[in-house]
């Protein structure tokens, strides 16, 4: 059984997301250890084929000047690196605030803060040259997705990005009567390594559930309204094609399977 490395950026934060993508690890025939990035310093080692790195609260530049960040980015260029001259690839899938940290390492684009927090279930609109790609492939066009975040990437650094092997998968939805940056909602940058801004790992009935408890319907129409809270609350309960739930179903599992396939042909 292939084990998986998940990197824990949640700095003990309580989240649905861990006990999500260790599910899908499990379902999906593998095994995994966590290592807790952020609060304890842990990091694993390289001996692991794929890593799964998380997301997490704050701010992606909240390591700024912290041994964790150092180690973590040192980390993953140790893995980039591997991958350069050797066979036998690491596969690196990052979430959210690890994709933000990501695109700041690898100086892929603009890292800010939004006007106002992504918090619910968007579309997101795949590009044309990212249709055709094995993760993304049984997705409708557009597909939905969680999405809560205060910080985004813009303004894409396509040259160095295509200097890299990689492309832009996925955009924000479009704002035509609001002059702004649509934000990167997914990047490959190469095809080892795989970044979304969204959670990909978020399961509709757990997140009902959790949403469900009246402590937490409280918060969110406080801060967001009940319209809100409703609209989430339907989106969760659909199971049509283009729901979270295929997201859920489609994105990391695939990203397990074709990276345990390249790992057996390699």
């Amino acid at each position: 059984m292939k084990k998986v490395a998940i990197l824990d950026l949640y700095n003990g934060a309580a989240n649905l997301g861990m006990a999500n993508i260790q599910k899908i690890i499990s379902e999906n025939g593998f095994s995994f250890e966590v290592f807790d990035v952020r609060a304890k310093g842990e990091i694993p080692s390289t001996e692991f084929d794929i890593y799964i790195s998380t997301g997490g609260p704050g701010s992606p530049f909240d390591g700024e000047g912290k041994e964790w960040e150092a180690n973590y980015f040192s980390f993953v260029e140790k893995l980039w690196h591997h991958n350069q001259y050797y066979p036998k690839k690491k596969h690196v899938f990052f979430i959210c605030h690890s994709f933000q940290m990501m695109v700041r390492h690898f100086n892929l684009g603009q890292v800010c803060k939004r006007k106002s927090m992504s918090f619910g279930i968007f579309p997101v609109h795949l590009t044309d040259e990212a249709k055709e790609d094995g993760l993304f492939q049984e997705l409708p066009h557009p597909f939905y997705a969680a999405d809560f975040r205060y910080y985004q990437v813009v303004q894409p650094n396509e040259e160095k990005l295509k200097s890299l092997g990689g492309h832009i998968i996925a955009l924000e939805k479009v704002r035509p009567h609001v002059e702004m940056d649509r934000a990167v909602m997914a990047m490959q940058i190469s095809p080892e390594f795989i970044g979304t801004q969204f959670h990909p790992e978020a399961d509709p009935e757990g997140m009902k559930t959790y949403y469900e408890h009246p402590e937490k319907r409280m918060e969110v129409e406080a801060a967001y309204g009940e319209y809100k809270y409703e609209t989430i609350m339907e989106c969760l309960e659909d199971k049509d094609s283009d729901s979270i739930l295929n997201t859920y179903q489609h994105i990391l599992p695939n990203f397990l399977k074709q990276a345990s396939k390249k790992l057996y042909i390699a």
